[in-house]
């Protein structure tokens, strides 16, 4: 599963308002053992929102959480696009949602609200525990929820356990050596695809460093990879230390 986030608010962007979104859907997969695959803050523009929305259904193990723009005003583009993108048909009518609306918001209802009710075809409700003005679902892996985190959050948290509780462990090793990453390249180079290979340089004291890091969810694959730099170090005499991850 590839988990994608995308974050739809150009107030954002233009830092009027702080993203709350990223770090939340970061915590929720992280008691799973999933990680975040992609993450996506892009302006209101109906043309950038229907190529990001793309982008992610070309990927047939994506799981897509989007945040914003599912409201009645006229910068609210996700509802028309995630249709056209992921359904191929019109917006049409959601009965339960549009009874939610005129129950609570009576004659006012109409003539702009009452729109948030049309949605992609055969969408689910996500049930909204602030006012019951409900996000939605597609096939249960395309979620797409309000911009207010008092909202989305729930109904996001409420998804992830419903349809991603179940988790695979995943197994990271990781040292910092006295030596700049080029020194070990040559290794890195025979680490597989499937061993999530992480190299970050940095300078103490002026001082070049790394800290290396793998990880996948087979131990001794990751076990045996690791292993190549612990001896290429020696072989080189180059000092090393563990970290606790």
């Amino acid at each position: 599963m590839n988990f994608y986030v995308v974050i739809i608010g150009t107030e954002i962007l233009n830092n009027r308002r702080e993203d709350k979104h990223f770090k939340f859907v970061q915590a929720e997969l992280a008691k799973y053992s999933h990680e975040i695959f992609a993450s996506f803050i892009i302006k209101d523009e109906k043309e950038l929102i229907r190529k990001t929305y793309e982008l992610i259904k070309s990927d047939p193990h994506a799981i897509l959480f989007s945040f914003g723009g599912i409201g009645s005003t006229p910068d609210d583009l996700t509802r028309e696009i995630a249709a056209e993108v992921f359904t191929s048909h019109p917006l049409v009518r959601h009965k339960k949602f549009e009874s939610d609306i005129i129950e609570r918001f009576g004659e006012e209802a109409y003539p702009h609200r009452i729109h948030m009710s049309d949605l992609p075809k055969d969408a689910s409700l996500l049930q909204n525990p602030i006012n019951n003005m409900s996000g939605f679902s597609l096939e249960n892996r395309f979620f797409f929820v309000p911009g207010f985190p008092n909202m989305a959050h729930p109904m996001i948290a409420n998804a992830i356990e419903k349809y991603f509780a179940t988790s695979k462990e995943k197994f990271r090793l990781t040292l910092i050596a006295h030596t700049s990453e080029n020194t070990l390249i040559h290794i890195m180079k025979l680490v597989p695809s499937d061993v999530e290979l992480s190299s970050l340089p940095m300078f103490v004291n002026n001082k070049a460093m790394v800290e290396l890091s793998l990880s996948g969810y087979k131990k001794t694959q990751v076990d045996h990879f690791f292993s190549l730099f612990e001896k290429e170090l020696e072989a080189l005499g180059i000092t090393y230390s563990f970290i606790d991850q």
